[in-house]
Order: structure tokens, then C-alpha cells, then sequence
């Protein structure tokens, strides 16, 4: 696995009404949407937005995700996701995300693989500088 550092973004949510099950906690399928969220974000801020992928053609897709569920998320709890690259090997991007509570403890854990993807090629390609950047990587 890859020796380089990457930074950790930080994304504040709100739990809306919408991200509610029938239990009054985060719905498991809402975890989802809001990790989902915090990774474009960070992407995108590191300039590889939706519309740099589709003038490039390559973009990330997901392999596998493993969640742990620690807490349960209620209406109007204010967290942060956390999203950090782990590893990077080869084709494989390895990332971590956390949402955590107003506490600092650990709500949910992802374990994310991922592939940068040629939307042409039809096939998993080697990181890119710029995907590097987009997920991170701190130069030095």
C-alpha cells in the first residue's frame, strides 16, 4: 500500500426529516445518500466535479462499501463525515468515512473501495495527478 498522506475532509450535515425511518433514527439507505454526498463534495472541491468527468471520461466507482453502525442518528443531530483516502494501490482506492455526533463519537464507520473508471474504456484505469489530488494526497 501506498506510503503518501492524504487529508481528511470534514462535512457538517443536519439529520433531516427525509433521512428518517419508521423508528425516528437514520435510515440505513440515508447513510448512503449522505456519505455519497460528503464524497462528491470532497471531489468536487478538489476540482473533479461532475463536470470534469464528463468532459474527461474517467471518474470513480465504487467496488465495495462496508458499514458499522456504532450510534443511532436522530432528527436534527448536527455531525460531521469525515472522508479520508486510506491507500492507494495500483487501480484501488482504498477510503474511510465517519460520521460523527456533536460529542466527537462514532456514529458510523465506512470502509469504501473504489476505482477510477474510464467511461469510455469501460474499464478500472491507474490514478490519475488529478484524481490523486481529488481525493486528497498531500504533496511532499
Amino acid at each position: 500500500m501506498s506510503e503518501k498522506k492524504f487529508e481528511i475532509f470534514r462535512y457538517p450535515l443536519m439529520i433531516k426529516e427525509s433521512h428518517l425511518d419508521t423508528f425516528g433514527h437514520m435510515n440505513n439507505a440515508a447513510y448512503l445518500q449522505v456519505l455519497e454526498e460528503a464524497r462528491w463534495e470532497f471531489i468536487t472541491s478538489k476540482g473533479m466535479g461532475v463536470k470534469t468527468i464528463q468532459e474527461t471520461g474517467k471518474g470513480p466507482t465504487i467496488l465495495e462499501i462496508n458499514l458499522r453502525f456504532v450510534k443511532e442518528l436522530r432528527l436534527r443531530q448536527s455531525v460531521v463525515i469525515e472522508t479520508e483516502t486510506l491507500a492507494v494501490e495500483r487501480k484501488i482506492t482504498y477510503l474511510r468515512q465517519t460520521i460523527l455526533n456533536e460529542e466527537n463519537q462514532v456514529c458510523l464507520e465506512a470502509k469504501l473501495t473504489l476505482g477510477l473508471f474510464d467511461i469510455r474504456e469501460r474499464k478500472l484505469i491507474q490514478p490519475t495527478p488529478d484524481w490523486l489530488r481529488a481525493i486528497g494526497q498531500i504533496n511532499g
